[in-house]
């Protein structure tokens, strides 16, 4: 049954999550939030919803890139290189995205009748981002169930387990990675160096995927073979 909601950015996670449970989503919802990737992210989101015959719309969060501080807004040369792990990645937090996309598609799927909205954090985010965290969904959970008639609940399934194990089940489904984007600075490449570049070339090795991602001449890491 169609009743769900899923915040589909274009990237790994999300597009993996959205063929997941591509018999259960009647709606993409992209957030254009004015972050260095957003245009190379969203026609991806796009495209895989309308191939999926599901509705996409993209919403514009623009007030987020005018008063919100965070070098994922700020420019490609903003963006840190090195892996997640790092405390330098920490920069590129936007504070309480997640909160605040998750409570507009919450009111979505309310005046729609939709019973579910999913979102595609996982394990990998939490060192980084407070609202990837189990708890904080736990809690937005509580707070739609209570907050609507219909009680719409959000669904993270990939909460618990890595960017790898995302891979896995992507490459179950036959999903072609190359169709998704993941660097932050959002150039005409893949950097390859940057925290989700790392993440992304380390979840395809480990679930034994070819990378034909094209990354940039001057990152001195190629694509796994």
């Amino acid at each position: 049954m169609k009743d769900s909601i899923i915040i589909v950015s274009g990237g790994m996670d999300s597009i993996t999550l959205l063929y997941d449970k591509k018999d259960e989503i009647a709606l993409g919802i992209s957030f254009n939030y004015g972050s260095n990737h957003n245009n190379k992210e969203i026609p991806f989101a796009k495209m895989h919803c309308e191939r999926l015959g599901i509705q996409h719309i993209t919403i514009d969060l623009d007030f987020m890139h005018q008063y919100f501080k965070s070098s994922l807004l700020e420019g490609a040369e903003k963006i840190p290189e090195g892996h997640y792990a790092s405390d330098n990645m920490k920069s590129t937090v936007v504070p309480f995205r997640n909160g605040i996309m998750l409570s507009i598609a919450i009111g979505i799927a309310e005046s729609n009748g939709f019973k579910k909205v999913f979102i595609a954090n996982h394990g990998g985010d939490h060192t980084i981002y407070p609202d990837c965290r189990n708890e904080f969904i736990k809690a937005m959970d509580q707070a739609s169930q209570a907050g609507t008639f219909v009680n719409v609940s959000i669904e993270a399934p990939y909460t618990h387990i890595t960017k790898g194990d995302i891979a896995k089940i992507g490459k179950k489904l036959n999903i072609d990675f190359a169709e998704t984007w993941s660097c932050y600075k959002g150039e005409e490449h893949h950097c390859g160096v940057c925290g989700t570049c790392l993440e992304r070339k380390e979840a395809l090795q480990e679930a034994g995927i070819k990378d034909t991602t094209i990354y940039s001449e001057n990152s001195s890491s190629k694509a796994w073979p």
